[in-house]
């Protein structure tokens, strides 16, 4: 009964609105990562960008990190010249704050694989693209134009193995690495609602 209230009050469903049009230009934001590297997007001009929201204290997300198959298939594209940033907005005073050295200890036990995991506890960037839940998904084109906005996959759970999933994100990126359209460019993000600050 907890485990499912604990799925139901922290299920969020982002509305239809998006804050970033697909096709159009992705803003460019300023952001630092957790070992105090500045790191901007236009750094990544002429490169895939994939923008991953990500609080692992939240069921969803923690899934995909604790399966493997989040940093299987980061592994799989950064492979391929993708960047891949994971952008943590939680808010300092919530329970699922992460300090810089509590962050990098978790993307060591995690392996995680992304190019970069930036600190946003002033939602910054996260308010910039309209970051509903963790995890929520935005891919940049070489071009710099959004490609896709939505969820990870069609399989909003918090257990089972999500490479049984269809991965849009991947399928986003092998499109565009194939220079062809995104058959699926937006779908409506599940998880948790992001704690931003207050």
């Amino acid at each position: 009964m907890k485990k499912l209230f604990v799925l139901l009050s922290t299920l969020a469903l982002a509305a239809t609105t998006f804050a970033v049009d697909i096709g159009k230009p992705a803003p460019d934001f300023t952001g630092t990562d957790i070992n105090g590297k500045t790191v901007k997007l236009s750094d990544y001009a002429g490169k895939i960008v994939v923008l991953e929201s990500y609080n692992s204290d939240c069921p969803f997300c923690h899934n995909h990190y604790a399966t493997g198959a989040a940093q299987e298939l980061q592994a799989q594209l950064t492979a391929k010249g993708v960047v891949w940033l994971i952008v943590d907005s939680v808010g300092t005073s919530n329970d699922s704050y992460r300090t810089p050295a509590q962050a990098r200890q978790e993307w060591a036990d995690f392996k995680i694989k992304a190019t970069a995991w930036l600190a946003d506890p002033s939602g910054t960037i996260g308010h910039l693209y309209g970051m509903k839940t963790t995890p929520h998904l935005f891919v940049i084109a070489k071009d710099g134009t959004l490609a896709y906005e939505g969820a990870m996959d069609d399989r909003p759970e918090t257990d089972g193995d999500p490479r049984t999933a269809h991965n849009y994100v991947k399928a986003a990126v092998d499109s565009l690495l194939a220079g062809k359209p995104v058959a699926v460019t937006k779908t409506r993000p599940y998880g948790c609602g992001v704690h931003y600050a207050e």
